[in-house]
């Protein structure tokens, strides 16, 4: 196929180089700004093309050699091309524009980027597994960046945590070596402090040949087995039978200490170096008094709640999901906080009539999901909200969020900034401070 040569004018959001070739936006992987390229178009769309890259011809100056070796291949990583520095100015620069362009705001004063360690920073995730006929071995990682319906032929990953990044090949010899090697479509993992859980997902019954093996591999290399049959209620453990995953942030951190406990397929925040940091930052912000009462919405397990209790009078948190409430309370409990209470609701849905809904409360934090908070910003916040900390998770919903929050509700945008969560990928995790 004919080879281009273009010169690369931005990034896509998905950490793709992007040039224009005769007028149509071509989006290119392992490209980066300002670069001269010589590309070859893969797939061809009505309103855009992807190409892979054949040659740089002219380098950016913030190319750095990829650490891990499977870079390219697989697409658990988009910017181990890019120097760390560059990355965290990228995404700033991405936030910055989704809040010009959608919500028609600018925050009065950029805080400086959160970042931590960019390597062995994930503890949570989904591995993809598949037998491969033609090879005749079980695959086992991240999908192909060329192509998402493959599993990448990987043997360790740099950005895993490091009980289980160096082991991949490892995890992936086992399965193989299982009667239900064919049987096995995904191993999720989950670390605590103390162990790195993983659980497998069958979809027939375990011969009690393959259960010694598993049970032979967690204790050989220190992971606890769980087993998943069906859907999430189904996991269960396998090894040892009274497993328990918690994570603890500790005092001085800028965090009162707390402990949650949690179990492996719930939401916990990726990065465990970046969530203490980012709780710091999100009471910094929130400056908890004694005698505040603080609303925050889609709590999950409590991971903002139960340190803001510390520090005010009262704290209810609401979530969607109902297991997570229960442990949330639960958190509450072990953590003799009295002051924080939990309740289940739908935040995509109209709340106003709820009790919670229609109280005063001096101070809100959200940490809504990609589809961001603006349903309930149709009733929420009362006059007597002064402070609100935003996180997101996806820029252009907070950038529309913000402008509600301005717009409709008389607040100013004070402060906001990024939070490396997702090191070496295009995955912007922010934070914002709105006043009134």
């Amino acid at each position: 196929m004919q080879e281009i040569q273009a010169t690369i004018t931005a990034l896509g959001h998905d950490g793709r180089g992007v040039a224009r070739i005769e007028g149509k936006t071509t989006f290119v992987s392992g490209a980066l700004v300002d670069e001269q390229i010589n590309l070859r178009i893969r797939k061809r769309h009505r309103h855009f093309d992807e190409a892979e890259m054949v040659e740089v011809l002219t380098p950016s100056p913030y190319r750095v050699e990829p650490k891990c070796r499977h870079f390219g291949a697989c697409g658990g990583c988009s910017l181990q091309h890019m120097d760390a520095a560059a990355q965290i100015h990228a995404k700033q620069q991405v936030l910055a524009d989704n809040f010009a362009r959608i919500g028609k705001v600018e925050p009065k004063r950029w805080l400086e980027p959160l970042t931590d360690t960019p390597w062995g920073y994930r503890r949570k995730g989904r591995l993809s597994v598949r037998y491969v006929a033609k090879k005749e071995r079980v695959l086992v990682g991240f999908r192909e960046e060329s192509n998402p319906r493959f599993v990448a032929d990987i043997s360790h990953c740099e950005v895993v945590h490091p009980a289980l990044g160096p082991k991949i090949g490892l995890l992936a010899e086992l399965i193989g070596s299982l009667e239900a090697a064919r049987d096995i479509p995904q191993v999720e993992f989950a670390a605590g402090d103390d162990t790195m859980a993983l659980v497998f997902r069958h979809m027939n019954p375990l011969s009690e040949r393959d259960r010694t093996a598993l049970v032979a591999f967690g204790q050989q290399h220190g992971f606890a087995i769980y087993l998943q049959p069906g859907g999430v209620s189904s996991v269960h453990p396998l090894w040892p039978a009274d497993h328990r995953l918690a994570f603890r942030i500790a005092a001085g951190e800028g965090v009162d200490d707390v402990e949650l406990e949690f179990r492996p397929l719930d939401f916990v925040q990726v990065n465990a170096g970046m969530n203490a940091k980012m709780m710091a930052r999100a009471l910094e912000l929130l400056d908890p008094q004694p005698t505040d009462r603080v609303l925050d919405l889609f709590c999950g397990l409590g991971n903002f709640t139960l340190p803001i209790a510390r520090r005010v009078a009262e704290v209810v948190g609401i979530e969607g999901e109902h297991g997570l409430v229960e442990r949330a309370a639960e958190n509450a409990r072990r953590n003799g906080l009295a002051n924080a209470s939990f309740h289940v609701a739908n935040l995509f849905e109209d709340q106003r009539g709820t009790a919670w809904a229609r109280q005063p409360w001096d101070k809100l934090l959200l940490d809504p999901p990609r589809a961001g908070a603006d349903k309930v910003l149709e009733y929420l916040p009362h006059k007597a909200t002064k402070r609100i900390v935003y996180v997101s998770c996806h820029p252009a919903s907070l950038a529309r969020d913000a402008g509600i929050l301005v717009e409709k509700h008389g607040f100013r945008l004070s402060a906001a900034g990024v939070m490396d969560m997702f090191p070496h990928t295009a995955h912007v995790e922010s934070i914002a401070l709105f006043e009134r």
